[in-house]
């Protein structure tokens, strides 16, 4: 069944309306957040910073701030230099997902010296909030391809502080029911040391199905649940990061960790290939290693700057009986802004896996996030080498913000930006399976293309809203409702 654009407008709205209020993340950036750096009609050749301040930082350490700056007091500066380094920290500080505004003012003492004004208005940190979302990969798979299934609904309680300490710390646990029932616990600490270059995050995390997906045939993923509907699989896993940052857009991260995957011998019935074993249990420790280069206007949504992320995992480290494998992946992204109004994205991605066959817990495609191609959305293509190339150009037609501060007497939540971007998009890629599945030849090992065109709403807490006509190169179309932005 279509969907008319008319009846995904309405589950957008509703939708967005709902993940404004359930979900605790950062604002998303507007032009109150970022306002312009006010400088002097006749500005001087060279400028000295004599002291830098820091105001509105109630909860927030001031070197968490300051740690983000790239210029530094008792120094001369070009002024054209000058002021575009503190456009880029003033940019860096809103990063942090720390504030909903973020000031950088110069002051003039005298004609070459200036005292700089950083003035920033804290978000709510201690955020519960409700778990409601789909269980499927997206959601045109839930409307179309399981027919709206609510029993496909994950549900529960989210508890959030994103500033332990003032130090930028994320303390996060969640219960969830529903299609899947699990308990995560995270935490993290950016820096560990006084020089703020090191730091590190742990994940405890066990959930349990009782449907779950065992094979995909003509391009679709096929699902199982047994007669007495018992938990067909179980899964543990617990990791321990370490993070470096040496410079302002460069991280570093090495992540070890420990999965434990144990599955009912029904599964084994339904793909005897599910773990590549006749084993019901799958226990392995992998390492990863990620390098990413980050610096976009806004991690959200972006408009402006680049992002390159590579990394390379290894999985079954030691004993290598039950798994022995290694994957690499790589994404470069680019953000052209025309203007204020024009901007054009493209990105590429790729992810490799060593081996001839993966367990079915391991197994890649276009179609699982974050690779896909619009026009594509209900299908999945498997298999051990993808590509993708994503392209969007978007123009800005409204940028709006309501004030409620009358209903809402709070900084954090008196104003809501709503922006709304056309966008004309092309994408394509291809997907290298190995074992050539006679079922799913019609799109895997084949040349693969979409293009559409879309209306983007960006609004409160970083919430994005796709609403897209995309067609692909096997003559389909549809109208698709996406969550969050592309890339």
């Amino acid at each position: 069944m279509k969907l008319s654009f008319l009846h995904i407008t309405k589950i957008g709205l509703i939708g967005f309306l709902i993940l404004a209020m359930w979900q605790p993340v950062a604002f998303a950036q507007d032009e109150e957040a970022l306002p312009e750096i006010v400088t002097p009609s006749n500005p001087p050749e060279m400028v000295r910073v004599n002291n830098i301040y820091v105001i509105g930082n109630e909860k927030t350490r001031k070197s968490i701030i300051l740690r983000e700056l790239d210029f530094t007091t008792n120094y001369d500066y070009d002024w054209n230099t000058f002021i575009e380094i503190l456009i880029a920290d003033q940019q860096k500080i809103y990063n942090l997902r720390l504030f909903t505004s973020v000031e950088i003012s110069p002051l003039f003492l005298t004609e070459n010296e200036v005292e700089i004004l950083i003035t920033v208005r804290e978000r709510w940190y201690i955020v519960p909030s409700i778990i409601f979302r789909l269980a499927d990969r997206n959601f045109a798979e839930w409307w179309t391809n399981q027919g709206r299934d609510f029993s496909r609904v994950n549900y529960g309680l989210r508890l959030s502080h994103g500033n332990v300490g003032g130090r930028n710390e994320k303390l996060r646990f969640a219960g969830q029911l529903g299609f899947t029932r699990a308990l995560d616990f995270r935490y993290s600490k950016p820096y560990i040391d006084k020089n703020q270059k090191h730091g590190l995050a742990f994940r405890l995390n066990f959930a349990e199905q009782k449907t779950i997906p065992i094979r995909s045939a003509f391009n679709r993923q096929v699902f199982y649940t047994n007669d007495n509907e018992d938990v067909l699989r179980q899964n543990f896993l617990t990791s321990l990061t370490y993070t470096y940052r040496r410079s302002f857009y460069n991280f570093h991260f090495f992540t070890l960790g420990y999965n434990n995957t144990t599955i009912s011998a029904d599964v084994l019935v339904e793909n005897p290939d599910y773990f590549q074993t006749d084993n019901t249990k799958l226990r392995y420790l992998f390492a990863t290693y990620s390098f990413r280069h980050d610096r976009r206007d806004n991690v959200a949504y972006a408009t402006d700057g680049e992002f390159l992320q590579i990394s390379a995992t290894k999985y079954g480290i030691f004993f290598v009986d039950e798994l022995d494998e290694v994957e690499v992946s790589i994404t470069a992204n680019k953000y052209w802004k025309i203007n204020d109004k024009f901007h054009f994205n493209t990105g590429l991605a790729a992810n490799w896996f060593l081996s001839q066959t993966q367990p079915y817990t391991l197994v890649r495609g276009i179609g699982y996030q974050p690779y896909f191609i619009r026009g594509y959305e209900l299908n999945v293509i498997e298999g051990q080498q993808l590509y993708t190339h994503k392209n969007s150009f978007r123009w800005k037609f409204l940028d709006w913000q309501l004030d409620i501060s009358k209903l809402i007497p709070l900084d954090q939540f008196s104003v809501i930006p709503i922006k709304l971007y056309w966008s004309a998009n092309f994408d394509h890629g291809y997907v290298k399976d190995r074992n050539n599945i006679p079922e799913n030849a019609r799109l895997a090992n084949t040349y693969l293309f979409g293009y559409g065109t879309g209306v983007d709403l960006v609004g409160l807490y970083d919430a994005v809203f796709r609403f897209e006509l995309s067609f692909n190169n096997q003559g389909e179309s549809n109208f698709f409702l996406n969550i969050r932005a592309p890339f």
